[in-house]
């Protein structure tokens, strides 16, 4: 298609109804339809041709499909040809439910990458990030990271920014870009987080005052973002070591009125699970769930080191989502535990975390990973008294970043290729060369675990072209890419100064 694509009006009456001959899916009316930007009463109606559609766990891929995008919702599915506006030929490609990555901190990523693979901190990068940048530069900080997001097929993000003034440049450019995200800033924000983090009780004790004005100022944020905007606010508080049961009962109560639910890293190591043991004689999850954080929508990150006995059972009644990230130490990160969370029945999502910002390559890492941690399990079984554990598919991968999280979220609209969703799509080629055989795949779900972010040729969110023939167009690419290289030499610089790579 002409990257100038161009819209036409059309009568929006019964779009989730439409569902004519040939019709796979009638789906039906989803709520959280949010309005089209601009004034100009211009509406998307885009026709996508002849792909491989990853149609949800029960019917799988199904080829030959065709989806109609009118307005910012998805009104047809068909298997054959169907009726309407422009149209974009996929044949050779794989459709999928746009891909939501249950834990970012998007600033974060291109700040770090490259730099922490010999073992050095990712802490003092991140803290001149916060420390060093105004907020033009932290804005071009972010829109490169989300950019890269975007472009690799990842339209949904939920986003613990490293502090409140990252949320609120995340907020501004998601908006420009045209992204969706729930975000809250990390609490406590990266500023005042590793002397608590790695501090004494009294320390954290003596910390409290100020942490429950960081949760008053986030939760205020996230009511600013309250309407049918594509960010909304959500309240995400660092881990449980970091906080005081009044801390706890602040972000509780925050979160009840957001009624967005909790984001927080959970027992992402053994000695966060060791510190809440000693302190309160609970697991972190055990915490949380005390004081109800586990009641509306809860995403737990990483999930290193906890209780195998007395925390699945917790998450799986509350519906909660672990989101395991392949890439949370940089390239080539310790494993995390995705076969015993899938064997313990708990909902898990892919996660980004920070370094990395590609989506494609992070669902294939994850069931890669899995494999092969799978595999050491099983070799040391006999006798060990390990969790039990099941090694992820790619079908796994994909059902965790698409209605696993979109359901825990309380979105039905998201997350599936039906009439009447909302037309979040990402088109990945399967057919060319390093991906593919240079024809369309019979099973090319698979060939995802071959694929990664360059493969990613179309992204719509909202119904918005956000990347076309595998080129961001929401917005000038190269000025987005100069602008963030230029923060990222200023960053080196401020480093370099320091000893710090010496």
């Amino acid at each position: 298609m002409d990257r100038e694509w161009v819209t036409r009006r059309q009568a929006l009456g019964g779009i989730a109804a439409i569902a004519g001959g040939g019709s796979l899916l009638d789906g039906s009316s989803r709520s959280h339809r949010s309005s089209r930007r601009g004034s100009d009463d211009r509406v998307v109606d885009l026709v996508l041709h002849d792909a491989s559609a990853w149609l949800g766990e029960t019917r799988g891929v199904t080829h030959g499909v065709s989806v109609r995008v009118v307005d910012n919702q998805i009104a047809e599915v068909a298997r054959g040809p169907l009726a309407g506006g422009d149209r974009i030929d996929l044949r050779g490609r794989l459709l999928l439910p746009g891909l939501i990555s249950g834990h970012t901190h998007v600033a974060g990523g291109s700040s770090t990458r490259g730099i922490i693979e010999t073992g050095r901190s990712y802490a003092r990068p991140l803290e001149l990030v916060e420390r060093d940048l105004d907020d033009e530069e932290l804005d071009a900080l972010t829109a490169y990271n989300l950019a890269e997001l975007l472009r690799s097929g990842c339209t949904t993000q939920l986003e613990m920014s490293l502090s409140l003034r990252q949320a609120k440049s995340y907020a501004r450019v998601a908006g420009r870009l045209g992204a969706r995200g729930w975000v809250g800033g990390m609490v406590p924000g990266i500023g005042r987080l590793f002397p608590i983090w790695f501090g004494s009780d009294d320390d954290l004790r003596a910390a409290e005052a100020d942490t429950l004005v960081e949760i008053e100022a986030n939760l205020a944020h996230g009511r600013s973002l309250e309407g049918d905007g594509l960010v909304r606010g959500m309240m995400t508080p660092h881990a449980a070591d970091t906080h005081t049961p009044a801390t706890r009962s602040a972000i509780a109560d925050a979160a009840k009125e957001l009624g967005t639910g909790v984001h927080t890293h959970l027992s992402q190591g053994s000695r966060e699970t060791e510190t809440v043991l000693r302190r309160f004689d609970r697991t972190p999850t055990q915490w949380w769930a005390d004081a109800g954080v586990l009641d509306g929508p809860f995403l737990g990150a990483h999930f290193i080191a906890p209780d195998w006995a007395s925390d699945p059972p917790l998450l799986r009644r509350a519906g909660a989502v672990y989101a395991t990230c392949p890439s949370a130490g940089g390239a080539g990160g310790a494993t995390q535990p995705y076969p015993e969370a899938l064997a313990a029945g708990i909902a898990v999502n892919v996660g980004i975390d920070t370094h990395s910002n590609d989506m494609v390559e992070n669902l294939k890492l994850a069931v890669l990973y899995g494999q092969a941690r799978a595999s050491l399990l099983a070799a040391r079984a006999g006798g060990d008294p390990s969790p039990a554990f099941r090694a992820p598919t790619v079908v796994d991968a994909v059902r965790g970043c698409t209605t696993t999280v979109a359901d825990a979220l309380r979105r039905s609209d998201l997350g599936r290729i039906e009439a009447g969703a909302t037309a979040d799509l990402v088109a990945v080629d399967v057919s060319g060369f390093l991906t593919g055989s240079g024809a369309a795949p019979p099973e090319p779900l698979n060939h995802l675990l071959y694929a990664s972010g360059p493969a990613v040729e179309l992204v719509l969110v909202d119904g918005r072209v956000l990347v076309q023939d595998g080129v961001f167009v929401a917005a000038d690419e190269r000025q987005i890419a100069e602008d963030g290289g230029r923060v990222a030499q200023r960053l080196w610089s401020a480093l370099a100064r320091e000893g710090w790579f010496d």
